[in-house]
């Protein structure tokens, strides 16, 4: 079955290994990704603030090192900017590469990074990672989950309307989660976020917010993170991310929010943990694991790739 998985980090590991996407030792490349049937993958431009002198360099730098592996793989996948990219690339038996940016310090609160990245063919952001920045805060721990967007955080919200890009809120604190809902003209979407009920983490979603993603017309995709996903407390750090745990959030969202509001978002490249899904091409595993619990064929295409699609059509 086809595939669209809304987050990865390989991008990151690229840029800081001699390693290459065509084929390396990383859970993401383009043979995997051929061999699991992706029809696209998202791959984020990982930053962590504090380790960088300057975000909006270090993404820039990434961006033009991933771009450079585009270029030498032109013949098996193709750079989306939009729905007509990913159905162009899908005729001519491409995957699909949606670029996108895992922390919005990367604009440094300039509309004019923003609209350069776009320029460069970023068509999503998550405004915040695990740090509070000019955009808003995150949701890394309990402590700031009352703290919304800041006036930045508005502005970068309805040029990212205007100009027609994804508005990642996997990271955002409750309060600035709640902002970009009600602020925000078009679908927003959680790229790799599970479900608070199911394992207590301040980075999963509530079932309030699951409606209100819902109700936006966006979705939240399925994170490999054990400690996203494990009932309870994580028995040790290196623990395997199972099928059974993935099924469980999948139940309960759909039962939440609706089937509509699924997707996948691994985090492949960006979790220490082992996952019983090896890698992207494995991904056959959780549909055959959701079709043998209860779930339809139409269903589960539409956890795997059509629920992104239709958002992929919306807003982009």
């Amino acid at each position: 079955m086809n595939f669209i998985d809304l987050h990865c980090d390989t991008a990151s590991l690229l840029l800081e290994s001699d390693e290459e996407l065509k084929k390396n030792s990383f859970k993401i490349d383009i043979e995997r990704l051929q061999k699991g049937k992706a029809l696209a993958q998202f791959f984020a431009m990982y930053i962590d603030s504090h380790k960088v002198e300057s975000s909006y360099a270090y993404c820039v730098a990434m961006l033009e090192n991933f771009k450079k592996e585009l270029a030498k793989n032109q013949d098996t996948i193709a750079l989306c900017r939009d729905y007509n990219d990913l159905l162009l690339a899908q005729k001519e038996n491409k995957i699909g590469a949606f670029l996108t940016i895992e922390e919005g310090e990367a604009l440094e609160g300039s509309l004019d990074k923003l609209r350069y990245f776009k320029e460069e063919g970023i068509s999503l952001i998550t405004l915040t990672w695990n740090h509070e920045n000019s955009l808003g805060y995150s949701n890394f721990e309990w402590r700031d989950q009352g703290k919304g967007l800041k006036p930045k955080g508005f502005e970068v919200v309805e040029e990212m309307n205007h100009l027609n890009m994804l508005i990642d809120v996997s990271h955002l604190s409750d309060a600035g989660f709640h902002d970009v809902i009600m602020h925000s003209k078009a679908p927003i979407i959680a790229t790799h976020s599970n479900s608070r009920a199911m394992t207590d983490h301040p980075r999963n979603l509530s079932d309030k917010m699951l409606k209100a993603l819902a109700d936006k017309g966006g979705i939240t995709g399925i994170n490999f993170f054990n400690n996203f996903l494990v009932e309870g407390v994580l028995e040790r750090k290196l623990q395997v991310a199972t099928l059974d745990e993935m099924l469980r959030h999948i139940i309960h969202i759909r039962d939440v929010a609706g089937i509509e509001v699924l997707g996948l978002g691994s985090d492949f490249d960006g979790i220490p943990n082992p996952v019983e899904i090896e890698d992207c091409s494995q991904m056959y595993k959780l549909s055959d694991k959701l079709l043998k619990n209860g779930f339809s064929f139409d269903e589960v295409e539409k956890i795997f790739y059509k629920n992104a699609l239709r958002v992929i059509e919306d807003v982009l």
